[in-house]
């Protein structure tokens, strides 16, 4: 009995160890609840994470077609060509210079530049004794002619020869033609002008007109005075001036010697025989 007795008091003793045990576990397991409150914290901000990626994603894929349908757009555009600028856009905005001898002796330099050697181009060039002075733009055609021809008067009246004149006046057209014949009446005195030009003018007729009578100044356009030299209706050989409407602009701004089909008449009649003339030094050239 007293070993029964002995054992229950063992018992009793296991018992309160393993009820003090139980009480030790329970503060161990307190962690654990912590711990899972972190995993479930890092997974909501793992979430929003990944929320936050896919949306930026969303976004950069609306984005990227959207660029896409621009230069679509763009490249379905035609593109703008530079308008090249004109001579009238130039001139509109520059003011009027006189034209001056080194102008036109540049010009010649320029165009016969791949057309002639180089000896054959020194020869083009013209002395300064070769022309008249310029216009300066404050004269009128008859002040100018009374300044660079002083003894017109007496010129003219020894002119004898037909098919043939004394001053030769180049422009752009008929109609700027007609004007300058007009401008000539307090210069010319009883001296003769003819017209020379195309318009509404057989070629015959003025071949006819030039061999019938005796005439001094012949105002016209560089295409029908090369035409009349050509088939020897116009004589060079009474020539003693050449004047060239070089500073007149039409509607568009243009010089006559800006206007190409005008520009290539005006050198074939140079070619024809007037810088001959003034290499001889029996032909002066003035600017007007």
């Amino acid at each position: 009995m007293g070993d029964d007795l002995g054992d229950e008091w063992w018992q009793q003793d296991d018992a309160s160890e393993s009820e003090k045990e139980d009480q030790e576990k329970q503060p161990t397991e307190k962690p654990n609840a912590k711990t899972k409150s972190e995993r479930k914290r890092k997974a909501i901000t793992e979430r929003t994470v990944k929320t936050k990626k896919k949306k930026k994603s969303l976004q950069t894929e609306c984005v990227v077609p959207k660029k896409k349908e621009t230069e679509d757009e763009q490249s379905a555009k035609p593109k703008k060509r530079r308008k090249k600028k004109t001579i009238t856009d130039v001139l509109a905005t520059s003011e009027p210079k006189p034209g001056c001898p080194a102008d036109l002796q540049n010009l010649i330099t320029q165009y016969f530049s791949d057309k002639r050697s180089v000896i054959e181009q020194e020869e083009l060039k013209l002395q300064d004794s070769c022309f008249l002075s310029s216009n300066d733009l404050t004269h009128s055609l008859s002040s100018y002619l009374k300044q660079v021809c002083p003894k017109w008067v007496k010129i003219h009246k020894q002119h004898t020869g037909k098919s043939s004149v004394v001053l030769l006046i180049v422009c752009s057209s008929a109609l700027r033609a007609i004007e300058l014949i007009k401008q000539l009446t307090t210069f010319k005195g009883e001296a003769k002008a003819v017209k020379l030009f195309a318009k509404h003018i057989k070629i015959e007729e003025q071949v006819k007109l030039l061999q019938k009578s005796i005439t001094h100044i012949g105002v016209g356009t560089p295409g029908r005075i090369s035409a009349l030299i050509e088939k020897d209706g116009l004589s060079l050989q009474g020539l003693r001036y050449v004047v060239l409407d070089w500073n007149w602009r039409d509607k568009k701004l243009r010089r006559m010697v800006d206007i190409p089909e005008i520009k290539l008449d005006f050198m074939k009649l140079l070619e024809s025989g007037i810088l001959n003339g003034c290499k001889e030094d029996s032909v002066k050239i003035g600017l007007f």
